[in-house]
Order: C-alpha cells, then sequence, then structure tokens
C-alpha cells in the first residue's frame, strides 16, 4: 500500500522518519529541515503512516509489520535505494524495528524516539489515555473551536488539543469530523502495543540507537540496561519528556548527527 508522503533533501543516503500515533509526517518535518541543513548528504522521506493523516486506512487485523510493509514499499516507490535509515518517534520506532524483522536487507538502522522494544501496558502509555477521550468526544463538529472546546472539556490540555484537531477536515454536510477511523485506531493501538520487538535488537548484523526523555516513561531503566547490553546505545535528556523531538531539538539534532 502507497502511503501519502513527502520529501526534504537532496541527498542520496536514504532516511525515513516516521510519526507517533495520531500524528503525521508533518509532525517531523522541522526535524527533517533542521537535519537537511547539517547533513547534506540525506534524502529525508515523511509519510503519513497506514490509517493516518491523508493515507489509507489501516486493513482489519493490522500488525506493526502490516504497516512496516507500507512504509517499506512506498520508500521504494518514491525512489529511495539501497538500505534505509528508519527514524521513529513512539509508534514510528516500533514501525521501524518491525520493518528490520521484516525485511533486514531493507534497513540500515533504526533510531528510536523514546520507545522501547518491549511490549507497552496499557497504564504506561499515554497515548492510549488521550485516544480514550477522543473516541468519547463527537464524531463531528460545526467547526474546529468547538471540537477544540469538546476535548478541552474532557481533560486534554490546550496544546495537545490544538494538535488534534489538525486531523479534522471538511464533512460533505458542514462543519468538520475526523479524518482517521477512531475505532480501528484504537483496535489497532491495543493490538500493537502488546507486541515484543526484542528481536529487532538481538538479530544478528541489528543497527539499533535509543534516545528517550528524561520526563517521559516508555524507556524504563530496565529497558536501557537491556539495549545496551545488546550494543545498542541509549542516550538521556533529562528535560525532554515523550516528544523529544519539541523538548530539546537542539540536542536532538546534535545526537542524530554524531552518526
Amino acid at each position: 500500500m502507497i502511503l501519502e508522503s513527502f520529501q526534504v533533501g537532496e541527498g542520496q543516503r536514504p532516511t525515513v522518519l516516521l510519526h507517533g500515533f495520531l500524528g503525521t509526517g508533518r509532525n517531523l518535518r522541522s526535524l527533517a529541515l533542521a537535519w537537511s541543513q547539517v547533513d547534506k548528504d540525506r534524502r529525508f522521506l515523511l509519510p503519513d503512516l497506514t490509517g493516518h493523516g491523508s493515507s489509507p486506512p489501516l486493513p482489519p487485523g493490522a500488525t506493526l509489520s502490516t504497516v512496516a510493509g507500507d512504509v517499506l514499499e512506498t520508500a521504494r516507490a518514491a525512489g529511495l535505494q539501497g538500505p534505509l535509515d528508519l527514524v521513529g518517534h513512539s509508534l514510528g520506532g516500533r514501525v521501524s524495528l518491525a520493518a528490520s524483522l521484516r525485511s533486514p536487507g531493507d534497513v540500515a538502522r533504526v533510531t528510536l524516539l523514546d520507545i522501547t522494544p518491549s511490549p507497552i501496558p496499557s497504564s504506561q502509555s499515554e497515548s492510549g489515555k488521550v485516544l480514550e477521550i477522543l473516541r468519547a468526544a463527537p464524531a463531528s463538529a460545526p467547526d474546529r473551536k468547538t471540537m477544540r472546546a469538546e476535548l478541552t472539556g474532557r481533560g486534554l490540555s490546550g496544546p495537545l488539543s490544538d494538535w488534534l484537531i489538525m486531523n479534522l477536515e471538511p464533512a460533505p454536510e458542514g462543519g468538520v469530523r475526523w479524518r482517521f477511523d477512531r475505532e480501528s485506531l484504537g483496535e489497532f493501538h491495543g493490538r500493537v502495543n502488546g507486541e515484543d520487538l526484542w528481536a529487532a535488537v538481538t538479530r544478528p548484523g541489528a543497527k539499533v540507537r535509543c534516545i528517550r526523555g528524561g520526563r517521559a516513561h516508555y524507556v524504563t531503566d530496565a529497558d536501557l540496561a537491556r539495549m545496551e547490553s545488546l550494543g545498542c546505545p541509549v542516550v538521556t535528556l533529562p528535560d525532554a519528556g515523550h516528544f523529544v523531538h519539541v523538548d530539546a531539538p537542539d540536542a536532538l539534532l546534535r545526537w542524530l548527527t554524531q552518526g
């Protein structure tokens, strides 16, 4: 399945940036622009993951491997050649790990932005809590302001609500509606959070690195110790939360360009 995507940079080193749950490729555009200025050799592809943004919906029973296959197909259709550097935030990182298991020869390295290969307990998932509120919100509203009020009234912060309503589109009957299928995303979220992806770190020849936010909870100290014991370096940004590319963009860029 070919996904909606756009490109940044004109280099030859193919690099795919994958956003997190409920996001779109645009979430990592600032990172791609800054990185391309520092490293002219790279060419970045930023897709909307399956079921997100303007990409096709998730098929029934979709797994991380399903979405990973769509990413790899999209990268080749976009003209990216050779093994890919996959850089993924949150869900995007887990899709990157799944891609390296699905087709090892197509993946040069995986970079995880604040996400673990371990199964994620529902109590630990911030996106799961947001999804509960999102699923309880109306399917449509007269305008974006009204939908924003619905979300903030259910406990979401103003900035997070502003980010979510980027996923609204004009409704045929007037007003706005959600672009994505909230129910299929909810089922997908519950299913894929339970997947164990450590085989992507332990497989022979695996090249994986991770950066975590010191104020986030997705990469535990136990995860850090296990990854480092397997040769996967982990760096912690103490003042960053889960959205490391937003909270500490300069520090993240310095780390990304070290190797």
